[in-house]
């Protein structure tokens, strides 16, 4: 009897190592958070900024996400109080990874910001508002164009009827005339209704899985804002008291750093007069050259109010400040991440997804011109945002690149 000849070495086949996918999953979550950490060194100019820098990083180049997907992260973040940058990124991490990879999102991205800006309060005597508004004069038309950018991109990915057309025009529309946080909420909600009720012409769903809700992370999020209000009105620690302010106002706070800035200004400069007008606009600046959160404000506000513990208090100030601010959106966002994509299983959530992104998109075409409203109407501003959006396009030249030439010519000129 023959023996069936053995298969050559190259038609051999060989069953993968055990482990080699978790190896995998490990090298992803170490790229992906090298990518989290250039972000925050380069991302400047607020959330609508940190959508483009995030389609070019995270979509574009890694496709770690698709950009629809992104957005519909960021509505669901501009939802729920918070930063929403912070929470669209932590949330990438956690659908990437769980939440330990999330956990480390969040830590990378916060730390370049908290700790420049933790520094700024500490050494605050030696900083000139002039100065800092100096070296500012670039980077804000900048920023403009990186949101214009983004705009066109989200535009041109997930606008593709007639209703997405209109529901993004009126979007931007009235987001420009009313000025107020809680004007997003209602119209991304607003924009998901509109199309609704167009769920019958999408294909049934089969075989959805039950809806499984944990309350975990929400019941945490409401037992530390109690437990820290009784805490703080038992103790008088300043330290404790700092940590519920802030908590309080990032549970509160719907539209980012532009909407947290006046509300920590009556708060920290005229209730409770922890640092002066002067200050609070000088750290204010400084915010806007720096890449990263802006709620990262939070930081230099802390480590000013603990000035007379001397610099070990002022460093404790900033990092109870940034944890006080920080905490509640992540809470929140961890509690609804989990079950988000099983509440996309219904085909009514599923239709309501084209008006959200549409009103995002709108949002963001929005921001685009507030954002140039307050900025000197000259040539040079309008060439550096033609510019930029000009070089984004163009794909050759890296973001970080854009945003450092624009500091260098704020300290030459």
């Amino acid at each position: 009897m023959l023996s069936t000849p053995s298969a050559p070495p190259s038609e051999v086949k060989l069953s993968p190592p055990r482990g080699r996918g978790k190896r995998t999953r490990r090298v992803r979550g170490i790229i992906f958070l090298k990518d989290v950490a250039a972000l925050a060194c380069t991302a400047f100019g607020g959330p609508q900024a940190h959508t483009a820098m995030m389609l070019r990083t995270l979509v574009d180049k890694r496709r770690y996400l698709t950009s629809a997907e992104l957005l519909e992260i960021m509505a669901l973040c501009q939802l729920l109080p918070g930063p929403t940058s912070t929470q669209t990124i932590t949330a990438i991490g956690f659908r990437l990874g769980g939440p330990n990879l999330a956990y480390l999102t969040l830590f990378v991205w916060m730390l370049p910001a908290v700790a420049i800006m933790t520094s700024a309060g500490v050494a605050m005597s030696y900083l000139d508002k002039d100065q800092v508004a100096r070296l500012v004069q670039y980077i804000q038309p900048i920023a403009v164009g990186f949101v214009a950018y983004s705009a066109y991109k989200i535009a041109a990915k997930v606008i593709h009827t007639k209703t997405s057309v209109a529901l993004m025009a009126a979007a931007a529309l009235l987001a420009y005339r009313f000025q107020l946080p809680t004007v997003l909420p209602v119209l991304l909600l607003g924009g998901g209704l509109v199309t609704t009720f167009r769920y019958r012409k999408l294909t049934p769903i089969v075989d959805k899985q039950p809806l499984r809700i944990e309350w975990a992370n929400f019941i945490l999020w409401i037992g530390v804002l109690i437990g820290a209000a009784i805490l703080g009105h038992y103790t008088r620690e300043l330290p404790v008291l700092l940590f519920e302010n802030f908590y309080r106002n990032g549970s509160l706070v719907f539209g980012g750093g532009q909407v947290l800035a006046p509300l920590l200004f009556a708060e920290f400069v005229e209730f409770k007069h922890y640092l002066t007008a002067p200050e609070f606009l000088s750290g204010y600046g400084l915010t806007q050259a720096l890449p990263g959160p802006n709620f990262a404000f939070a930081s230099y506000i802390g480590a000013l109010a603990m000035r007379d513990y001397g610099v070990g208090g002022q460093v404790l100030g900033g990092l109870v400040a940034a944890a006080g601010i920080f905490m509640p959106g992540t809470l929140l966002i961890f509690f609804l991440i989990r079950f988000w994509d099983q509440l996309k299983q219904y085909r009514v959530v599923k239709a309501s997804l084209e008006g959200i992104n549409a009103v995002s998109a709108g949002l963001v075409c929005a921001a685009v011109f507030l954002l140039y409203h307050p900025l000197p109407d000259t040539p040079t501003n309008l060439g550096l945002i033609g510019a930029t959006f000009l070089l984004l396009l163009w794909e050759k030249v890296p973001s970080y690149v854009i945003v450092l030439a624009g500091l260098l010519a704020g300290v030459l000129f």
